[in-house]
């Protein structure tokens, strides 16, 4: 990384981003039960239909009895389902319900409106600059992802 933004500073603002958008988030909307984890959880299997508790638990970086067990939770309020492979019954398969994918969809919003709100009470510059900027943060992220599988790769 170049010397105009360091390393550290940058990871210190990812972390500082994630903790306000998590207590934002969770002000925006007092009435939802669920846990950050199991809205990861759910957010997660939005964008892995189909996988198994052991892939989320891997996604995630979560122990897979911690994923079984949220996995019940949310079976149980019906926020995800769950099917058995017809040739092995050990492949188990989850999607989410109408409910789980209404649950994803207000959480996504909730953030979407929080960072909308805060963006308006920057200064004009620094909302130009910010916007410009998604491309980059879209890559930082692949970039990101992609470490994390070359590393699950040599393990």
């Amino acid at each position: 990384m170049s010397a105009e933004v360091p390393d550290v500073a940058l990871a210190e603002v990812v972390a500082r981003l994630r903790r306000a958008m998590r207590r934002a988030a969770r002000n925006a909307d007092p009435s939802n039960t669920l846990s950050v984890a199991q809205l990861e959880l759910l957010s997660c299997l939005a964008e892995n239909p189909g996988a198994g508790p052991s892939r989320l638990a891997h996604v995630l970086r979560l122990a897979p009895n911690s994923v079984t067990t949220m996995v019940n939770g949310l079976r149980a309020r019906d926020l995800v389902s769950r099917t058995s492979g017809e040739d092995d019954r050990r492949t188990v398969a989850l999607a989410l319900t109408g409910q789980g994918r209404e649950a994803v969809h207000r959480w996504h919003g909730h953030n979407a409106e929080i960072l909308e709100t805060a963006m308006a009470r920057l200064h004009p510059a620094w909302q130009h600059l910010l916007t410009a900027a998604l491309p980059a943060l879209h890559q930082l992220v692949g970039a990101i992802d992609d470490l994390a599988e070359d590393a699950d790769e040599r393990r």
